[in-house]
């Protein structure tokens, strides 16, 4: 606001310093009412703009810095036609972040006519099972759904999904998941990667897995799936399994930049590079993680255990466990086991870290209660090793053998 009054005031300086000039015979008197015209128009149009970021500001709860931003985006001049609009979205359980988000990402909705263009689009997404809770969630992650034609775009995409994914509660969850720039390119690329997937022979299943966990990936051009399926074939991957989609969602995910990011990350723990792809032929997703997952899962694996790395990386999905709910615990029973000469320094991690929590605590915690009966306070966190008296060296670290 104080940007339009400073305008305002320099601009009524300069016309004082023409009236003068004129008065001096400086300037001829005809110039004087086009300048004067002028600082009319001037005046006007910042009083236009100084209402629209006002409202954006005040009906719409943006940010000064948004609503200047949108309102070179959108114009209106008077707030009844926006009014109705927000009054749309009030009634159907929006609530006022929503609205903001909407607005920030589609503010020409606001000269939208709601019951003509935007109800048919909730009243056909509640049909199908989107509920009147989760609709306002639902529309505010994909605005672009109030702005596409319901007979064109939405009904075909509904109806392409569901010969896929055969459930009206699959489809909503896959359209809840969907990106504006996904729901522009399906009708374009969909069909056509499908046809990709049916072609070498991926089960049905696979690929209701992939569309519903990643729609995107099923949107891009069909050029650059294409080649994404090849590397996963070159790879090794077997077609008949999930793992093989599962692969390809994770090349999808991320940048040539991003997958060389994380080798390097899983190279600075010791893996080889070859040790680094067989863990990613066993469990693709591990190259989603992040890099402050990884090296505090590998530092305290292999430096503060003991196992080696390649070991890790024999059972990459050890890495997607908890460190702080399952790692720690069964790893301090297990060190207070090694400094009683109770268990063999040759233990394998996956004898420690994958049987189920009944099963680890019958074979590392009752089987010794007898000897040590505080292992069960131990494994719940109710006493640390040093209440135990215990100082960690060698003796309570894996011999280190793969």
């Amino acid at each position: 606001m104080f940007g339009f009054s400073s305008s305002r005031l320099a601009l009524n300086k300069s016309v004082s310093l023409l009236v003068s000039n004129v008065q001096l015979g400086i300037l001829p008197l005809h110039l004087l009412f086009a300048i004067r015209s002028f600082s009319s128009t001037i005046s006007s149009n910042l009083n236009e703009h100084s209402f629209l970021v006002s409202y954006l500001i005040n009906s719409c709860g943006l940010t000064l810095k948004s609503a200047q931003s949108i309102s070179k985006r959108v114009w209106f001049e008077t707030p009844e036609r926006p009014d109705s609009v927000l009054r749309f979205f009030r009634e159907h359980g929006f609530t006022d972040s929503q609205i903001s988000k909407i607005v920030k990402h589609r503010p020409c909705l606001l000269l939208a006519k709601p019951e003509k263009t935007f109800l048919p689009k909730p009243e056909f997404l509640r049909s199908i099972g989107v509920s009147r809770s989760g609709l306002p969630i639902f529309v505010s992650r994909n605005p672009d759904l109030l702005v596409r034609s319901l007979e064109r775009c939405l009904i075909p995409i509904y109806e392409i999904l569901k010969s896929v994914l055969i459930s009206d509660e699959k489809v909503v969850k896959t359209l809840n998941r969907m990106e504006n720039r996904s729901l522009y390119f399906f009708q374009k690329t969909f069909s056509n990667n499908l046809s990709i997937l049916r072609g070498l022979g991926i089960s049905q299943s696979s690929i209701s897995y992939l569309v519903t966990q990643s729609p995107s990936v099923m949107c891009q051009k069909v050029g650059k799936f294409a080649e994404v399926v090849k590397k996963v074939m070159n790879l090794g991957f077997d077609p008949s399994k999930v793992i093989f989609v599962i692969a390809v969602h994770v090349f999808h995910s991320m940048s040539h930049k991003t997958w060389e990011h994380k080798m390097e990350v899983y190279g600075r723990v010791g893996l080889s590079e070859d040790e680094i792809w067989s863990m990613f032929r066993k469990h693709p997703k591990c190259m989603s993680l992040s890099e402050k997952k990884v090296t505090g899962m590998m530092n305290f694996l292999v430096c503060k255990m003991g196992w080696q790395a390649a070991a890790v990386a024999r059972v990459p999905n050890i890495l997607f466990y908890s460190l702080e709910r399952r790692i720690m615990p069964r790893c301090s029973v297990v060190r207070v086991l090694l400094l009683k000469g109770l268990i063999k320094t040759d233990i394998h991690l996956s004898a420690v870290l994958i049987p189920s929590e009944k099963n680890f605590l019958e074979s590392f915690v009752i089987k010794h209660q007898e000897q040590l009966p505080q292992l069960l306070d131990l494994y719940q966190g109710k006493m640390n090793v040093t209440e135990l008296c215990f100082g960690f060296d060698d003796k309570s670290r894996i011999s280190g053998k793969p």
